[in-house]
């Protein structure tokens, strides 16, 4: 048997509305994994945020964290690692931006955030990943993996073409939901965490499938043979994957679905 190398998104994709995994998913993902396939996590989500997840899977997969950052071996050993130079993260941190909206850092060890916003905690009940509030400002920059701006889809307009503008070429800028401003150093996304994994196990993209359904996926989706787009996916996704297959809704456990129809479970 030919071994294949399936790497999906989390929110929207892999984890049901509840931001959990369906017992089909944990199933499937089992039965892959035990007839020699390899599985990968790649998420915005911090790296602690998505052990939770491995954890329930009881798979060895390599991790993909904070939109490609980093990479985390099955056995927790650091892979990669690639946080925003020291000089641009302190630039982030002080644009100016409304008191609505929300400063965070993805930083090597925790998240840390400029304000409390205890509303943002659900999507993390599962894993009981939480926030450190912290003076910002007063940091010095260093290993930090991602900054992310929360609030109104107009404020984060104004602050991404202010990124833009102050150092766009160093900077890769996307979004992980309408209200999610994120911003890593310049070069790093899924797609290229991904595709140097892929180098390190020796699989050619082509014997790859993976599954998104938001913006920060597109490079992942275009790196791959077998490109899959989930119903709920935003938009601008399937215009920028238009080769992409459609599949079902993440609530409905549609990963898993089509992984047991592709792999004849």
């Amino acid at each position: 048997m030919t071994a294949h190398l399936i790497v999906t998104d989390l929110d929207g994709t892999l984890l049901g509305a509840d931001h959990a995994l369906a017992d089909v998913t944990v199933d499937t993902l089992r039965a892959l994994a035990g007839q020699g396939h390899h599985i990968v996590l790649a998420s915005g989500r911090h790296y602690r945020d998505i052990l939770a997840f491995r954890d329930r899977l009881g798979v060895e997969a390599h991790i993909i964290s904070t939109n490609g950052a980093y990479t985390h071996a099955p056995d927790g050993r650091l892979l990669e690692a690639r946080p925003l130079p020291t000089e641009l993260a302190r630039e982030l941190i002080r644009l100016p931006r409304p008191e609505a909206v929300r400063l965070n850092l993805y930083h090597d060890d925790e998240w840390l955030i400029d304000a409390p916003a205890p509303e943002l905690l659900a999507l993390h009940a599962h894993t009981g990943f939480g926030y450190r509030v912290a003076d910002l400002e007063g940091l010095d920059g260093a290993g930090v993996g991602k900054v992310l701006y929360i609030g109104e889809p107009a404020m984060l307009g104004e602050l991404e073409q202010q990124a833009r503008h102050r150092a766009a070429s160093e900077l890769h800028i996307t979004y992980s939901m309408d209200n999610s401003l994120e911003i890593m150093a310049g070069g790093v996304n899924k797609g290229t965490a991904l595709s140097a994994l892929l180098a390190a196990l020796g699989i050619p993209a082509e014997r790859c499938l993976a599954f998104g359904d938001n913006r920060n996926d597109i490079e992942m989706l275009d790196l791959v043979g077998e490109a899959h787009v989930m119903a709920n996916a935003h938009p601008a996704l399937m215009e920028a994957v238009p080769a992409a297959r459609r599949i079902g809704p993440h609530d409905q456990a549609a990963v898993a679905q089509r992984l047991i129809e592709r792999f004849a479970l």
